[in-house]
Protein backbone atom coordinates (compact mmCIF):
# COMPACT_ATOMS: atom_id res chain seq x y z
CA UNK A 1 0.00 0.00 0.00
CA UNK A 2 1.62 3.34 -1.44
CA UNK A 3 3.97 5.48 0.70
CA UNK A 4 3.67 3.81 4.11
CA UNK A 5 7.17 3.08 4.86
CA UNK A 6 7.53 6.73 4.56
CA UNK A 7 4.85 7.33 7.06
CA UNK A 8 6.57 4.70 9.08
CA UNK A 9 9.49 6.86 9.19
CA UNK A 10 7.31 9.51 10.30
CA UNK A 11 6.01 7.83 13.08
CA UNK A 12 9.08 7.20 14.54
CA UNK A 13 10.76 10.19 14.52
CA UNK A 14 8.44 11.38 16.77
CA UNK A 15 4.87 11.44 16.82
CA UNK A 16 3.20 13.00 19.50
CA UNK A 17 -0.30 11.61 20.44
CA UNK A 18 -2.67 12.30 23.23
CA UNK A 19 -4.63 10.17 25.31
CA UNK A 20 -3.64 6.22 25.86
CA UNK A 21 -3.51 5.07 22.00
CA UNK A 22 -0.30 4.25 20.20
CA UNK A 23 0.07 4.29 16.34
CA UNK A 24 0.09 1.99 14.47
CA UNK A 25 2.42 2.16 10.94
CA UNK A 26 -0.43 2.26 8.61
CA UNK A 27 -1.33 5.78 10.02
CA UNK A 28 -3.85 4.23 12.83
CA UNK A 29 -4.68 5.33 16.13
CA UNK A 30 -4.77 1.78 17.78
CA UNK A 31 -4.65 0.61 21.25
CA UNK A 32 -2.56 -2.67 22.55
CA UNK A 33 -2.17 -5.89 20.34
CA UNK A 34 -4.92 -8.36 21.37
CA UNK A 35 -3.73 -12.27 20.99
CA UNK A 36 -1.82 -12.82 17.54
CA UNK A 37 -2.91 -13.95 14.54
CA UNK A 38 -6.55 -15.47 16.05
CA UNK A 39 -9.76 -14.03 14.54
CA UNK A 40 -11.69 -11.70 16.67
CA UNK A 41 -13.94 -12.92 19.06
CA UNK A 42 -17.99 -12.49 17.70
CA UNK A 43 -18.40 -10.28 20.73
CA UNK A 44 -16.02 -7.53 19.05
CA UNK A 45 -19.18 -5.53 17.43
CA UNK A 46 -20.23 -2.27 17.89
CA UNK A 47 -21.75 -2.54 21.29
CA UNK A 48 -18.10 -1.74 23.00
CA UNK A 49 -17.70 2.55 22.93
CA UNK A 50 -19.18 5.46 21.20
CA UNK A 51 -16.24 8.02 20.70
CA UNK A 52 -15.61 11.33 19.35
CA UNK A 53 -12.09 12.07 20.85
CA UNK A 54 -10.41 14.81 22.27
CA UNK A 55 -7.77 16.60 19.59
CA UNK A 56 -4.48 14.87 18.88
CA UNK A 57 -1.21 15.87 16.85
CA UNK A 58 0.27 13.06 14.14
CA UNK A 59 3.23 14.25 12.78
CA UNK A 60 3.17 17.78 13.42
CA UNK A 61 -0.32 18.17 12.07
CA UNK A 62 -3.86 18.57 14.00
CA UNK A 63 -6.85 16.75 14.04
CA UNK A 64 -10.18 17.55 15.90
CA UNK A 65 -13.16 15.13 15.97
CA UNK A 66 -16.35 16.07 15.66
CA UNK A 67 -19.79 14.11 14.97
CA UNK A 68 -20.87 15.19 11.74
CA UNK A 69 -23.95 14.40 10.16
CA UNK A 70 -23.94 15.76 7.16
CA UNK A 71 -20.02 14.85 5.87
CA UNK A 72 -19.54 14.43 2.07
CA UNK A 73 -16.24 14.15 1.04
CA UNK A 74 -14.36 12.73 -2.44
CA UNK A 75 -11.08 11.46 -2.11
CA UNK A 76 -8.36 8.93 -2.42
CA UNK A 77 -8.87 5.81 -0.31
CA UNK A 78 -6.72 3.25 0.67
CA UNK A 79 -6.90 -0.05 2.73
CA UNK A 80 -5.55 -2.07 5.51
CA UNK A 81 -5.69 -5.56 7.21
CA UNK A 82 -2.89 -8.61 8.08
CA UNK A 83 -0.95 -6.80 9.76
CA UNK A 84 -3.79 -5.35 12.30
CA UNK A 85 -6.16 -8.17 12.17
CA UNK A 86 -6.89 -9.08 16.01
CA UNK A 87 -5.55 -5.28 17.30
CA UNK A 88 -7.74 -3.20 18.88
CA UNK A 89 -8.99 -0.02 16.99
CA UNK A 90 -9.67 3.58 18.45
CA UNK A 91 -12.86 3.04 19.94
CA UNK A 92 -11.78 -0.39 21.82
CA UNK A 93 -13.36 -2.94 18.97
CA UNK A 94 -11.62 -6.15 17.30
CA UNK A 95 -10.37 -4.70 14.41
CA UNK A 96 -11.20 -7.43 11.47
CA UNK A 97 -9.75 -7.43 7.98
CA UNK A 98 -13.05 -9.41 6.91
CA UNK A 99 -15.75 -7.48 8.28
CA UNK A 100 -16.70 -4.38 6.36
CA UNK A 101 -15.00 -1.50 8.19
CA UNK A 102 -13.09 1.73 7.73
CA UNK A 103 -10.81 4.47 9.42
CA UNK A 104 -11.32 7.97 9.49
CA UNK A 105 -9.44 11.06 10.95
CA UNK A 106 -12.40 12.70 12.69
CA UNK A 107 -15.55 11.50 12.30
CA UNK A 108 -16.90 10.08 15.48
CA UNK A 109 -17.55 6.06 15.80
CA UNK A 110 -19.08 3.82 15.43
CA UNK A 111 -20.67 5.57 12.16
CA UNK A 112 -22.21 4.77 9.25
CA UNK A 113 -21.23 5.67 5.51
CA UNK A 114 -21.96 4.75 1.86
CA UNK A 115 -18.38 4.06 0.19
CA UNK A 116 -18.72 4.37 -3.61
CA UNK A 117 -15.87 3.61 -5.94
CA UNK A 118 -15.98 6.60 -8.28
CA UNK A 119 -13.64 4.52 -11.19
CA UNK A 120 -15.51 1.26 -11.53
CA UNK A 121 -19.28 2.43 -9.95
CA UNK A 122 -19.28 -0.05 -7.14
CA UNK A 123 -20.73 0.97 -3.44
CA UNK A 124 -20.97 -0.10 -0.11
CA UNK A 125 -21.47 0.54 3.52
CA UNK A 126 -19.16 0.40 5.96
CA UNK A 127 -19.08 0.95 10.10
CA UNK A 128 -16.39 3.50 10.74
CA UNK A 129 -14.64 2.34 14.13
CA UNK A 130 -10.95 3.88 13.68
CA UNK A 131 -8.42 6.47 12.68
CA UNK A 132 -6.64 7.08 10.20
CA UNK A 133 -5.11 7.07 7.54
CA UNK A 134 -2.34 9.23 8.37
CA UNK A 135 -1.00 10.07 4.79
CA UNK A 136 -1.48 13.14 2.64
CA UNK A 137 -4.16 13.02 0.31
CA UNK A 138 -5.83 9.95 2.00
CA UNK A 139 -9.42 10.71 3.58
CA UNK A 140 -10.37 6.90 4.23
CA UNK A 141 -8.78 3.42 5.06
CA UNK A 142 -10.67 0.79 4.33
CA UNK A 143 -10.48 -2.69 5.61
CA UNK A 144 -9.48 -5.44 3.40
CA UNK A 145 -12.94 -6.79 2.50
CA UNK A 146 -14.29 -4.13 2.05
CA UNK A 147 -11.37 -2.76 -0.71
CA UNK A 148 -12.59 -6.18 -2.08
CA UNK A 149 -15.70 -5.44 -2.44
CA UNK A 150 -14.55 -2.27 -3.98
CA UNK A 151 -12.72 -3.59 -6.31
CA UNK A 152 -9.60 -1.57 -5.05
CA UNK A 153 -7.47 -4.48 -3.05
CA UNK A 154 -5.21 -5.05 -6.24
CA UNK A 155 -4.33 -1.24 -6.53
CA UNK A 156 -4.36 -0.02 -3.09
CA UNK A 157 -6.24 3.10 -3.90
CA UNK A 158 -8.91 4.53 -5.34
CA UNK A 159 -10.91 7.62 -6.37
CA UNK A 160 -14.34 7.56 -4.02
CA UNK A 161 -17.16 9.54 -2.53
CA UNK A 162 -18.19 9.17 1.09
CA UNK A 163 -21.43 10.00 2.24
CA UNK A 164 -22.03 9.83 6.09
CA UNK A 165 -25.93 7.88 6.33
CA UNK A 166 -27.06 10.39 9.27
CA UNK A 167 -30.22 8.15 10.62
CA UNK A 168 -28.27 4.98 10.60
CA UNK A 169 -25.04 7.09 12.23
CA UNK A 170 -27.50 8.70 14.96
CA UNK A 171 -29.21 4.89 15.92
CA UNK A 172 -25.54 3.56 16.75
CA UNK A 173 -24.46 6.98 18.32
CA UNK A 174 -28.16 6.89 20.36
CA UNK A 175 -27.78 3.82 21.75
CA UNK A 176 -23.87 3.82 22.63
CA UNK A 177 -22.97 8.04 23.41
CA UNK A 178 -22.07 8.22 27.46
CA UNK A 179 -25.06 9.41 29.48
CA UNK A 180 -25.26 13.50 30.43
CA UNK A 181 -22.57 12.82 33.18
CA UNK A 182 -20.14 11.37 30.30
CA UNK A 183 -17.18 13.09 29.53
CA UNK A 184 -16.87 13.01 26.17
CA UNK A 185 -17.00 15.96 23.92
CA UNK A 186 -19.12 16.58 20.44
CA UNK A 187 -16.98 18.84 19.18
CA UNK A 188 -13.28 19.26 20.03
CA UNK A 189 -12.11 22.23 20.92
CA UNK A 190 -8.93 22.09 23.37
CA UNK A 191 -5.76 22.66 20.95
CA UNK A 192 -4.24 25.55 19.00
CA UNK A 193 -5.25 25.64 15.23
CA UNK A 194 -5.91 28.81 13.04
CA UNK A 195 -8.36 29.83 10.95
CA UNK A 196 -9.63 27.23 8.33
CA UNK A 197 -12.69 27.65 5.54
CA UNK A 198 -14.09 24.43 4.94
CA UNK A 199 -15.90 23.69 1.94
CA UNK A 200 -18.24 20.20 0.59
CA UNK A 201 -17.90 19.08 -2.76
CA UNK A 202 -20.30 19.40 -4.33
CA UNK A 203 -22.68 16.10 -5.75
CA UNK A 204 -20.70 14.36 -9.30
CA UNK A 205 -23.17 16.20 -12.66
CA UNK A 206 -24.75 13.75 -14.63
CA UNK A 207 -25.04 11.08 -11.81
CA UNK A 208 -28.32 9.36 -11.62
CA UNK A 209 -30.02 6.46 -10.67
CA UNK A 210 -30.35 3.96 -13.73
CA UNK A 211 -33.36 1.73 -12.13
CA UNK A 212 -32.95 -1.24 -10.51
CA UNK A 213 -30.79 -1.78 -7.17
CA UNK A 214 -28.84 0.95 -8.19
CA UNK A 215 -27.76 3.95 -5.95
CA UNK A 216 -28.53 7.31 -6.54
CA UNK A 217 -25.30 9.42 -4.85
CA UNK A 218 -26.76 12.73 -5.49
CA UNK A 219 -27.14 13.84 -2.77
CA UNK A 220 -26.37 12.59 1.05
CA UNK A 221 -29.57 13.49 2.48
CA UNK A 222 -31.37 10.14 2.71
CA UNK A 223 -34.81 9.35 3.16
CA UNK A 224 -35.68 8.97 6.43
CA UNK A 225 -36.37 5.61 7.97
CA UNK A 226 -38.87 4.25 10.53
CA UNK A 227 -38.02 1.33 12.86
CA UNK A 228 -34.19 1.31 12.56
CA UNK A 229 -32.62 -0.33 15.78
CA UNK A 230 -28.54 -0.25 16.88
CA UNK A 231 -29.32 -4.33 15.83
CA UNK A 232 -30.49 -3.58 12.35
CA UNK A 233 -27.94 -1.38 11.43
CA UNK A 234 -25.66 -3.66 12.40
CA UNK A 235 -27.68 -6.22 10.41
CA UNK A 236 -27.19 -3.90 7.29
CA UNK A 237 -23.78 -3.27 7.07
CA UNK A 238 -22.72 -7.55 8.15
CA UNK A 239 -24.91 -8.67 4.88
CA UNK A 240 -23.50 -6.25 3.10
CA UNK A 241 -25.19 -6.00 -0.69
CA UNK A 242 -22.56 -4.09 -3.71
CA UNK A 243 -24.72 -1.60 -5.67
CA UNK A 244 -23.77 0.10 -8.12
CA UNK A 245 -23.92 3.61 -10.15
CA UNK A 246 -23.06 4.92 -12.95
CA UNK A 247 -19.50 5.70 -14.07
CA UNK A 248 -18.53 9.43 -15.31
CA UNK A 249 -14.90 10.63 -15.91
CA UNK A 250 -12.95 12.08 -12.67
CA UNK A 251 -9.92 13.83 -12.14
CA UNK A 252 -7.59 14.35 -9.60
CA UNK A 253 -6.38 17.93 -8.44
CA UNK A 254 -4.34 19.16 -5.33
CA UNK A 255 -6.46 22.22 -3.70
CA UNK A 256 -3.77 24.48 -1.74
CA UNK A 257 -7.05 26.23 -0.38
CA UNK A 258 -10.85 27.29 -0.63
CA UNK A 259 -10.70 31.08 0.47
CA UNK A 260 -13.56 33.84 1.44
CA UNK A 261 -11.31 37.01 -0.46
CA UNK A 262 -10.15 37.23 -3.41
CA UNK A 263 -6.79 38.66 -2.40
CA UNK A 264 -5.78 35.77 0.00
CA UNK A 265 -6.62 33.28 -3.10
CA UNK A 266 -4.08 35.41 -5.13
CA UNK A 267 -1.62 35.01 -2.44
CA UNK A 268 -1.52 31.36 -2.44
CA UNK A 269 -1.10 31.03 -6.50
CA UNK A 270 1.59 33.36 -6.22
CA UNK A 271 3.01 31.42 -3.42
CA UNK A 272 2.62 28.44 -4.89
CA UNK A 273 4.25 29.59 -8.82
CA UNK A 274 7.62 27.23 -8.07
CA UNK A 275 5.39 24.27 -7.51
CA UNK A 276 3.11 24.70 -10.55
CA UNK A 277 0.43 26.67 -12.56
CA UNK A 278 -2.28 27.08 -10.45
CA UNK A 279 -5.72 27.74 -10.93
CA UNK A 280 -8.21 30.37 -9.42
CA UNK A 281 -12.19 29.12 -9.28
CA UNK A 282 -14.81 30.99 -7.94
CA UNK A 283 -17.70 29.05 -6.74
CA UNK A 284 -20.59 29.25 -4.85
CA UNK A 285 -20.94 26.88 -1.83
CA UNK A 286 -24.11 26.70 0.73
CA UNK A 287 -24.68 30.48 -0.83
CA UNK A 288 -21.61 31.79 0.30
CA UNK A 289 -18.87 32.79 -2.34
CA UNK A 290 -15.39 31.19 -2.26
CA UNK A 291 -12.18 30.96 -4.02
CA UNK A 292 -10.36 28.12 -4.56
CA UNK A 293 -7.21 27.46 -5.48
CA UNK A 294 -5.73 24.07 -7.24
CA UNK A 295 -3.33 22.81 -9.17
CA UNK A 296 -4.17 19.94 -11.93
CA UNK A 297 -5.54 17.92 -13.25
CA UNK A 298 -2.89 15.12 -12.33
CA UNK A 299 -2.33 11.90 -14.59
CA UNK A 300 -2.02 9.63 -10.97
CA UNK A 301 -2.20 9.13 -7.69
CA UNK A 302 1.16 9.41 -7.23
CA UNK A 303 1.79 12.50 -8.71
CA UNK A 304 -1.03 14.22 -6.93
CA UNK A 305 1.08 12.82 -3.85
CA UNK A 306 4.31 14.31 -5.06
CA UNK A 307 2.40 17.61 -5.78
CA UNK A 308 0.62 17.90 -2.33
CA UNK A 309 4.12 17.37 -0.52
CA UNK A 310 5.28 19.95 -2.62
CA UNK A 311 2.33 22.09 -1.50
CA UNK A 312 2.00 21.80 1.86
CA UNK A 313 6.19 22.46 2.15
CA UNK A 314 4.79 25.95 0.76
CA UNK A 315 3.20 26.51 3.82
CA UNK A 316 -0.15 25.69 3.46
CA UNK A 317 -1.01 23.01 5.83
CA UNK A 318 -4.61 22.50 5.18
CA UNK A 319 -4.02 21.38 1.15
CA UNK A 320 -5.41 18.15 0.44
CA UNK A 321 -6.06 15.85 -2.54
CA UNK A 322 -9.80 16.36 -4.23
CA UNK A 323 -11.75 14.51 -6.92
CA UNK A 324 -13.71 16.09 -9.45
Amino acid sequence: MSRRTRLAALLLSGTVLTGCAEMNLFGHLAKSAVGGDEPPPPSASASTNYKVGKPYQVAGVWYYPQEDFAYDETGIASWYGPNFHAKLTANGETFDQNAVTAAHKTLQMPSVARVTNLENGRSIIVRINDRGPFVNGRILDLSRRSAQLLGMEGRGTAKVRVQILPEESRVLAGKLKPDNAGNEPKVASAAPRGSVSAESLPPPPGVKNNGGDNVTIASSVQPKRSGMTPESVEREVAAQEVKSVPVRPTSIYVQAGSYGRHDNANRMVARLSKVGKAQLQQVHVQGKTLFRVRLGPMTSVEEADRVLDSVVATGAEDARVVVD
